[in-house]
C-alpha cells in the first residue's frame, strides 16, 4: 500500500482498533491466474503466533482457496473514509490552488495462509466469529441454538482459513499534509455533512 509519511500509521492499538471495527473484509490472494478476491467476515487473534493469527471462512464452492496462492495472502480492512471537497479549505479561497480528494483509513494484513475443512476446528471458527458480531445483540443468537445436525451440515459447506501475521500496514489519510487552517474547514465541514458516516470522520482531522 503506497503510504506517505504523513498517512503512515504505526501504532499497534490504532491498527487492531481498525481490524476489529471493520466488519467486512477482502481477502484477496495472488494466484497464477490471477488476484483473487474474497469479501469476508474476519477477526484477529493476539492470542497466537508473534504478531496474532486472522481467521475467517470461504464457501466451499469458492475456488479461492483450491488455487495455491503465490507468496503471502492480504486481507484489507477498511475504516471511515468521506469525499473531501476543496471547498472547504481556507486555501481556496486564498489561490485556488486546490483539488478534491479522499480521506480514509485502512490496514493491510499480510501472512501466509492456510485452510482447513477439520469439523472441530471450524465449529471452533464459527462459534467465535458469531459470539464476536452476536456479542452486542440484546438477545444474542448462539451456533448452539441451531439443531446439531443442521450446523454440521451447515460446516461441510464450508474451509477455514487461518493466516499467521507477518506484516501490518497501516494508512490514515486525514488532512494531516493539509496547513491548521485547511483542517480546520475540512473538519466543519464534515460536522456539518448530511451523512451521518461523514461527521463520525469529523473529530479523526487532526487540529
Amino acid at each position: 500500500m503506497y503510504t506517505p509519511p504523513a498517512f503512515r500509521d504505526e501504532d499497534k492499538d490504532s491498527l487492531l482498533a481498525t481490524i476489529r471495527a471493520a466488519r467486512l473484509a477482502n481477502f484477496v490472494t495472488a494466484t497464477a491466474d490471477g488476484p483473487m478476491v474474497t469479501p469476508l467476515p474476519l477477526f484477529f487473534d493476539g492470542s497466537e503466533g508473534e504478531q496474532g493469527v486472522i481467521y475467517g471462512h470461504l464457501a466451499k464452492a469458492n475456488p479461492q482457496w483450491r488455487i495455491p496462492p503465490v507468496g503471502e495472502a492480504v486481507a484489507v480492512f477498511m475504516g471511515p473514509d468521506a469525499y473531501i471537497t476543496p471547498a472547504w479549505y481556507a486555501t481556496k479561497r486564498e489561490t485556488g490552488k486546490v483539488v478534491p480528494t479522499w480521506n480514509y483509513v485502512a490496514v493491510h494484513v499480510h501472512g501466509p495462509v492456510e485452510f482447513f475443512e477439520d469439523a472441530d476446528r471450524l465449529l471452533d471458527l464459527v462459534t467465535r466469529l458469531t459470539d464476536l458480531h452476536e456479542g452486542e445483540r440484546a438477545g444474542p443468537w448462539a451456533v448452539s441454538d441451531a439443531p446439531p445436525e443442521f450446523v454440521q451440515a451447515q460446516l461441510r459447506g464450508i474451509v477455514g482459513l487461518r493466516m499467521p501475521v507477518t506484516r501490518i500496514e497501516g494508512k490514515r489519510k486525514m488532512s494531516q499534509n493539509r496547513n491548521a487552517a485547511d483542517r480546520a474547514g475540512v473538519a466543519a465541514g464534515l460536522a456539518s455533512s448530511d451523512r451521518e458516516s461523514d461527521r463520525a470522520i469529523a473529530p479523526l482531522i487532526p487540529s
